[in-house]
Formats: C-alpha cells, structure tokens, sequence
C-alpha cells in the first residue's frame, strides 16, 4: 500500500470496524487539537485519515490503491484532501463530519458554528447549588420529610422571569433581526470561517425590551430565599446525596434552573452505632447470667426484642438480630444488628460468695 500509512496513524488494524475508527480518532483529536496545546499539523493528519478510513467508498479506494488514490481527486491544500472548501463559510468542498466534531472540545464546535446555541443556553441556565443538610439517626434509618429554607436566585415574579417591566414596549431586535444570532468572522486552522454567536445586544432573545424590569434590573431573577420541602429515603448514609432537579438557581430569561444538591450528614446516636445497614450494640450481663444463660431485653431501632443469653457464654460473644437493622435503600430489605456481650466482674465479693465461687467447679 503506497503513500501514507492511515490505519497507522489513527492506530487501527487494517480490519477494524467503523465505530473503532471513529473512537481512535475522537481520542487523537482531543490529544492533537491546537486549541488544546497540540501540534495542528499532527491534527490535520489525523483528520485527512479519518476522511479517507470514516467513509466507506473512500477507504475501499484506500485499501486498493493506497493514499495515490486521492491525487486524482480535489487536489486541495493537505495531502491531497482539499481545505478550500472551509473558506467564508462555505463547506460545500469539504467531507467533515460535523456529528463526530460537535462534542469533542469546548472550542471546536463553535469553531463549524454548531454548538453555540447550546453553549449560549447553557451559560443562562441557573447554577447547581450544593448543601449540607443535617438529620437525625432515626431520620436517616426510616426516612422523614423536611422543609428547608434556601437562599438562591429565583424567577422574578414581577416581570414572569423576562426580565421587561410590566407593560413596557416589546421591539424585535435590531442587531440580529429576531433571530437572537449573528455571523461573525472567526480565524481557524482552516482559514478564516462565518460562524454563529449569540446576539450580545438582546441576549440571544431576539427581542428587546423598552425599560427593564423595576426589581430584578431585567436579569429575570433576584435573590431571595424559598421554602422546599424535602423527602429523606429510608436507608440514607452518611456522606450520600439527594438531588432535586430544577430547585437550584433560576436561569436568566426564563432559562431552566439548574439542580439543588444536599450531602446528608447524620447525628450521632447514643445507643447505636451504624455501619452501612448494620446496627451495633454492646450490653453488660452478670456472671450468673453468663454461667446459666437467662433471657433478656435488647433495645433496636424497630423496638424492644428478647435476646436468648445461652449457658456459657463468654465476654465478647456477638449475636446477630436478624434484619434488625437499617432499611436498605429502594426496599431491598433490612440490615441487622448485632449485639456485644460484655461479662461483668463483680468487685469486693464477700466471703460468702467467695465460697460460693471456690466450691464450683469451672
């Protein structure tokens, strides 16, 4: 196969499938991107191979007559795959596939003019919010609902979020015509290009307002404070989160809110210690209880439960309670609890029962 090598580059086997070649170059291109501190002639390398190997026509040409295939074709500016196409804007000579560029850097897509709008709606949307909320150790194993009170930015209820004071004369911008969109000139790697921004002069609203909102300046939102009641899962841990989508800052405009996130932190309990879903509990017995077993009272987080104590038992037995534990997440059942026995040692027994103890036989 004369001339260059493409599987080569893109570092594919000569059989690999078309979704393996789409990977292997995404990955090189997010190395090799200029506008990430890459080397823009190994980018156009890259590029001119995944030209040739993504098209299916194109690569059986490769395949028979090697990269020479394409010196009968455009024979443009890189290595046989012709560039002039991108220039002013007009794409009509080139075979770039937007769909596989649009979401591989920040600034490429804007660079084609195909993601901008997205990443203009994304700048207006409401930031995420991140909380610490604190519940008690019940709340946490059962599950509770709650109403907290949070400051954020919220919907101007004055204007309805669109940022016009009430009854104020509504234009069509003149900058962008409607559109909430202008061409602009951008320098690239390939030449200068016409790309797509948002109109700066209304926003990218396409409309403009004749005075602006009294009480959020026109922003659509203001800073205040808004009561949200919240449900607590049973089974929640420590350090876990709850996500409410869409209770976060409100976006400027009428832009969607972004989510409001709260990390769980859980009050001690004096009585139980929690692992996972297990519960941990130790309890003193006396000797007599020890030697000849006895039945007795446990506490757990479901309530009181007898606990049958058999001959013999040591100090440090742990016995388990069968799904006495923490609810688990999503209804998958309960933990369980377990319970530390701790043999107490009397002190200063008389001399009664000093002979009590001599005359038994442990």
């Amino acid at each position: 196969m004369a001339g260059k090598d493409y599987y080569g580059i893109l570092g594919v086997s000569k059989d690999a499938k078309a979704d393996e070649i789409k990977t292997a170059f995404r990955k090189l291109a997010h190395k090799h991107h200029p506008d990430k501190g890459g080397d823009a002639n190994k980018f156009k390398e890259i590029n001119e191979a995944y030209q040739v190997l993504g098209n299916e026509q194109k690569r059986k040409q490769y395949n028979q007559f090697g990269s020479a295939f394409q010196n009968g074709q455009a024979g443009g500016a890189y290595g046989g795959f012709d560039f002039s196409g991108f220039q002013n804007g007009n794409f009509s000579g080139a075979n770039v596939n937007f769909e596989d560029l649009g979401d591989l850097f920040g600034g490429l897509g804007d660079m084609f003019g195909f993601s901008s709008s997205d990443r203009g709606q994304r700048s207006r949307q409401g930031k995420t919010i991140e909380a610490i909320l604190i519940i008690d150790f019940m709340e946490a194993a059962f599950g509770a609902e709650k109403e907290i009170m949070i400051e954020k930015n919220i919907k101007c209820n004055k204007c309805n979020g669109n940022g016009a004071e009430p009854d104020s004369k509504i234009e069509t911008c003149s900058v962008c015509k409607g559109r909430g969109r202008v061409l602009k000139m951008q320098r690239t790697i390939f030449g200068s290009m016409q790309t797509e921004a948002v109109c700066l002069n209304c926003s990218g609203e396409g409309k403009i307002y004749s005075k602006k909102c009294s009480k959020c300046n026109g922003q659509g939102i203001f800073k205040g404070q808004e009561k949200i009641k919240i449900k607590i899962p049973a089974g929640i841990n420590e350090g876990e989160s709850i996500r409410l989508g869409g209770y976060g800052n409100a976006g400027l405009k009428n832009s969607p809110a972004g989510d409001l996130v709260l990390r769980i932190r859980i009050n001690p309990d004096k009585n139980f210690l929690r692992q996972n879903y297990d519960i941990y509990t130790k309890i003193k017995i006396n000797v007599k209880q020890a030697i000849l077993g006895d039945k007795i009272k446990i506490s757990t987080i479901h309530g009181e439960v007898i606990l049958k104590i058999p001959e013999g038992t040591q100090s440090g037995t742990s016995f388990k309670l069968k799904s006495k534990g923490v609810p688990k997440l999503r209804g998958l059942g309960n933990g369980d609890h377990f319970v530390e026995i701790t043999v107490n040692i009397p002190k200063g027994l008389s001399r009664k029962d000093k002979k009590i103890f001599e005359t038994l036989e442990l």
